[in-house]
């Protein structure tokens, strides 16, 4: 077995390769995020099974942070000093047929909650790559998914609910003025509850996969191909002159096979997007038709991509930039490939919610699964970041990076407002953490 060492700071403790293993000031009872390469601080983890219960442990706690499915990379949940876990939290209250809404309880994962939509005729506009991951969490990282007319995952909400600091509730909708800023919240008003999503009747949905596709043409035509699918992605190492695999996930009706795309020719097997990879665990492909929620996603529910040997970064620049910010990505293609298991490119459509990535206009995302070498992934970010940096970077809220407040606040034109409303929801910093002084309060 594979020896692992870790380094303590900042409250938590994070794999490594090469540092050497320092004791925590105490044994946490959390245990560790999806990966591994995060164990949390907080000396305590609740488990509640009711509103009521996430109310009463609220109102007592001095400091405590959400957690969900552990999907975050980064300590965007941690604290050292109690945790309440949502996964308790996931009934599913009622589909309003009529309004095409779904009122669901924050822990409940999407692919559960996509198999229960299905039975009654209904979708989701969206999935992201993993169908194992939390509504709550999910939406509080603007989480996204992929597609040039699809809205990251927070895109769909229209009703909020949480406990506040005091343990009493709050209910934001839409009309609401603080509900542009408190449906991507970060974790930082409360803990969310419930939620209220926006569905449409359900679709079939077919996966081709196309190979080699020369980086010049990707240039060139970047935004045809991104517009040739409903969700559109680029897997590539950055090593050769061709974007590895381009998965191209489309509507089933009226969906013709590709004979070639801008220089790809169509792979004649099923592919994991790192191609030396059995594909056997991922959504079928090869133009087979099947509903929305078994092709959308990368991944099938039953089984988890990882054994947490990896790292995750990721980084969304403005659509425009995007051709630009690959090509800028190829000329490091030396620097990245050794790190790199694969990295992903996708599209999202732009939205309003002040600390989405997605804020303000369309965005592409830049999507970096890492070797877990924590000192070599912690090296080169400063020069990927400011490679991006002219290209008007944003980083994945749930993911690696290294990016400083300062640097950060200035991408958000709305994080003075997202501040305030921080502090008119918890005013004595009930929900703060390590993560939210050092990346959005700059302290």
């Amino acid at each position: 077995m594979k020896k692992r060492t870790f380094l303590k700071t900042s409250g938590i403790v994070i794999a490594g390769s090469t540092f050497r293993s320092m004791i925590p000031r105490f044994q946490s009872d959390v245990g560790k995020n999806w990966a591994g390469n995060l164990i949390y601080s907080a000396r305590k983890l609740h488990q509640p099974k009711s509103v009521e219960e996430v109310q009463e442990i609220v109102s007592k706690a001095t400091n405590i942070r959400t957690l969900g499915t552990r999907h975050s990379f980064s300590a965007i949940a941690d604290c050292t000093s109690e945790m309440i876990s949502s996964r308790g939290l996931d009934h599913i209250y009622e589909i309003d047929r009529q309004r095409r809404r779904v009122t669901v309880g924050a822990g409940i994962r999407y692919g559960e909650l996509s198999q229960y939509l299905q039975r009654y005729d209904f979708a989701l506009h969206n999935l992201a790559s993993l169908p194992h991951i939390s509504v709550a969490g999910a939406v509080a990282t603007a989480t996204h998914g992929s597609g040039d007319q699809n809205g990251n995952l927070a895109s769909i909400v229209k009703g909020l609910e949480f406990v506040k600091a005091d343990g009493s509730i709050a209910k934001l909708y839409p009309g609401n003025e603080d509900f542009p800023g408190a449906v991507v919240g970060l974790g930082a008003l409360g803990v969310v509850t419930r939620m209220v999503l926006e569905i449409q009747p359900t679709f079939d949905v077919r996966q081709d996969i196309l190979l080699d596709l020369p980086i010049e043409s990707a240039k060139e035509n970047f935004h045809d191909i991104f517009a040739s699918g409903y969700s559109v992605s680029f897997f590539t190492d950055w090593s050769g002159p061709s974007i590895n695999q381009v998965w191209i996930k489309r509507r089933s009706e009226g969906a013709a096979d590709l004979e070639e795309l801008f220089g790809a020719r169509p792979a004649t097997r099923k592919m994991h997007p790192i191609a030396s990879v059995s594909a056997e665990n991922c959504t079928e492909q090869m133009g087979q038709n099947g509903p929305w929620h078994e092709r959308l996603p990368h991944f099938k529910l039953d089984f988890t991509p990882s054994n947490g040997d990896e790292l995750q970064s990721e980084f969304f620049v403005p659509r425009e930039n995007a051709p630009e910010a690959l090509m800028a990505l190829q000329a490091m293609g030396d620097k990245l490939t050794p790190l790199l298991y694969i990295s992903e490119v996708r599209s999202i459509a732009g939205d309003d919610f002040w600390m989405s990535t997605a804020y303000g206009g369309d965005r592409i995302a830049f999507h970096f699964t890492w070797k877990p070498n924590l000192e070599g992934v912690l090296a080169i970010l400063p020069e990927l970041e400011a490679t991006l940096s002219e290209f008007g970077v944003r980083p994945h809220w749930g993911k690696i990076f290294n990016m400083k407040a300062d640097k950060i606040a200035s991408a958000y034109p709305k994080i003075d407002d997202f501040k305030s409303l921080v502090v008119k929801y918890d005013p004595e910093g009930k929900f703060r953490n390590d993560f939210l002084t050092q990346k959005v309060f700059g302290g």
